[in-house]
């Protein structure tokens, strides 16, 4: 062993003479493990809940979606011949999407319309997996049913069999004036995704239904595809293009939602660089503990320097002394970290019940649980970061520990 190592080593592990270096040995190395637990938990939540929305998003969008330029697409079939030859398209899907105004006795919303055939429609997308009553398979060509999102539906005040009239936008132009197109539907189903969006604004009808009520002949408004890596939709979307007509795009699921996705990564970097901060305050506290362990230890430092040690053999030992600090921290850090995020699923309820209180309130957030997605790459990062700053901070006390003069250090000894 290197004597620098084994000196710095010593620094640490004995009984000091000044108690105001082991107290502020002690707090440096609390605050890197709180920096770095607090980081870890925060972020594992925050991916968490990232990981949740998304899947709850695409539920109900779909990971690329193929249009044309008027919003109809003629020969949708050889649209959707040409995407699944993709090797990473694993369904396609048609579909007819408009607006329109949904009313039921007193009540009036405004809804989306989406017209899908439902055997491929479970292929693209999960609605089927969060229906409430009914089922996709009620929608039948010719009887004219709907689905509706739950809060759409408890809006209308209907439950499925009531009637709900349905008006498109494109009127009729007779004789007396433009006459709006109605028709009345049959409720066969309400789904729920937790999608504000789509709870509130969305309504599934057949897709033959959908091309009659809006007088689209055999022609549909695109085409959705669900991949087998969805953080591959983007390139997907590119590659398919250069095959497709050239009155046709492609729209992919980072497009459709990309305020939202921008939004979340813009909070974690903040929050990185808030709870970040807690690491750099532990670390310019080792600065003032390196600084007294300095002044305290001028006179080793002196004998030292006059058996033939280098002022670079100094300054590796108080090196030695502060990165064990942050090593020690970080890595108790790191271990609660770790066990905090694996485990915050039965941490956060068991403190709930002994407070008796909710974190987050079923009647006010969509997400009523903290979820937790602990990423290898975050850990790496923070434990780096915090290696680092303590790195940094133990450079100047270091440098002025190798600056010592010998004569001036011994001359009171």
């Amino acid at each position: 062993m290197r004597y620098e190592l084994a000196v710095g080593l010593r620094y640490t592990r004995a009984r000091r003479r000044n108690r105001f270096i082991s107290i502020n040995s002690l707090i440096s190395m609390i605050g890197i493990a709180v920096g770095v637990w607090a980081l870890i938990v925060v972020l594992s939540v925050m991916n968490g809940f990232q990981k949740e929305v998304r899947t709850r998003i695409l539920g109900v969008a779909s990971h690329v979606q193929i249009t044309s330029l008027n919003n109809r697409l003629v020969d949708w079939r050889a649209v959707a011949q040409i995407a699944t030859q993709h090797p990473r398209v694993l369904a396609a899907a048609p579909f007819v999407q408009a607006q329109a105004m949904l009313s039921a006795g007193q009540s009036v919303r405004g809804a989306l319309v989406r017209g899908i055939l439902p055997a491929e429609e479970d292929k693209v997308a999960d609605l089927g997996q969060h229906m409430r009553l009914g089922s996709l398979e009620a929608l039948k060509p010719g009887e004219f049913g709907v689905v509706l999102g739950a809060d759409l539906a408890r809006a209308l005040a209907v439950l499925p069999g009531d009637k709900v009239a349905l008006v498109a936008p494109q009127g009729l132009v007779t004789p007396a004036g433009v006459i709006p197109r109605l028709k009345q539907f049959t409720l066969v189903g309400i789904f729920e995704v937790g999608i504000a969006d789509a709870d509130a604004g969305l309504a599934l009808i057949h897709m033959r239904d959908a091309q009659t009520l809006y007088q689209l002949g055999e022609s549909v408004t695109g085409v959705r595809l669900k991949l087998d890596d969805l953080f591959a939709a983007r390139t997907v979307a590119r590659e398919l293009l250069v095959k497709m007509p050239e009155d046709t795009f492609a729209s992919d699921w980072t497009r459709s939602h990309a305020n939202f996705f921008r939004a979340v990564e813009i909070e974690k970097r903040m929050m990185f660089i808030i709870l970040g901060l807690i690491i750099l305050v532990a670390a310019i506290n080792i600065i003032s503990t390196l600084v007294v362990a300095v002044t305290d230890k001028q006179a080793d430092i002196a004998i030292l320097r006059t058996l033939g040690a280098r002022p670079g053999s100094i300054m590796q030992i108080f090196v030695v002394q502060g990165m064990l600090i942050d090593i020690i921290g970080t890595a108790v850090g790191v271990g609660a970290g770790i066990l905090t995020a694996l485990n915050i699923d039965v941490i956060v309820p068991a403190i709930e019940n002994a407070l008796s209180i909710k974190f987050l309130s079923k009647d006010v957030y969509l997400i009523p649980e903290l979820p937790s997605d602990l990423q290898s790459g975050d850990v790496i990062s923070i434990s780096l970061m915090a290696l680092a700053l303590s790195l940094l901070a133990t450079l100047y006390p270091s440098w002025r520990a190798s600056r010592v003069n010998p004569a001036e250090a011994l001359r009171y000894e």
